[in-house]
């Protein structure tokens, strides 16, 4: 029944160090040089050698080629990937390691977005992140539809797109029974500039989840 908890678009050392203890499970790395939040894969075995066993960096791609990722994989061996780009169901099973595949689903509905073949077209994920189309591939702050969702929801479920200490308990009540898991990732949500992090919105973040977690066990 926990919520698992990702942060995603760290820079700076103090940065994941208050992550960790805000309480989250993974830390997210973008290697998407075009974002403002971007490190380098050596940066990011750098910050990750920080976090202790059991929290896992995750390390977003937009579009990389194969030898990028493995190149940035052979630095931190224990990363998950994150596809956050228009990588193809068979290009994700090449890379032969765990990965999430984000769908970036259009602010404007009229647009549209087969969500449940998209979820079936990507079945080997472990999981699903929905995020809002936008461009630079995320991290805006802007929210989609939430009912554009299936419910049920068919996949192991991540939600993104415009979260925050306000906003993401009403997510947890709302979608965490609804799917076999149920994840959130935030960015700008809990960020004083992108890639700066504000430990306090980190730990009212972490504790949003968790009380709305209790108040479904209950």
């Amino acid at each position: 029944m926990r919520t698992r908890i990702k942060i995603c678009g760290f820079t700076r050392e103090a940065d994941v160090q208050a992550a960790v203890a805000a309480g989250v499970d993974a830390v997210g790395f973008v290697l998407y040089p075009k974002s403002p939040r971007y490190v380098s894969p050596q940066r990011a075995a750098q910050l990750a050698r920080l976090l202790p066993p059991f929290v896992t960096p995750v390390l977003l791609f937009v579009n990389a080629s194969a030898t990028d990722i493995a190149q940035a994989c052979a630095l931190l061996p224990n990363a998950l990937l994150q596809l956050h780009g228009d990588e193809s169901p068979a290009f994700a099973a090449s890379l032969q390691r765990p990965y999430i595949k984000a769908a970036r689903l259009p602010l404007d509905p009229v647009e549209g977005f087969d969500l449940p073949q998209f979820c079936l077209d990507f079945a080997r994920a472990h999981g699903i992140l929905l995020d809002a189309k936008v461009d630079g591939f995320g991290g805006s702050g802007l929210a989609f539809d939430w009912a554009r969702i299936p419910q049920p929801f068919p996949h192991q479920l991540l939600l993104s797109a415009g979260l925050k200490p306000e906003t993401v308990g009403q997510a947890v009540t709302r979608f965490a029974s609804l799917a076999p898991s149920f994840g959130v990732d935030v960015s700008s949500g809990v960020e004083s500039a992108p890639g700066i992090k504000d430990a306090a919105k980190m730990q009212a973040f972490c504790r949003a989840v968790r009380q709305a977690d209790a108040a479904r066990c209950a």
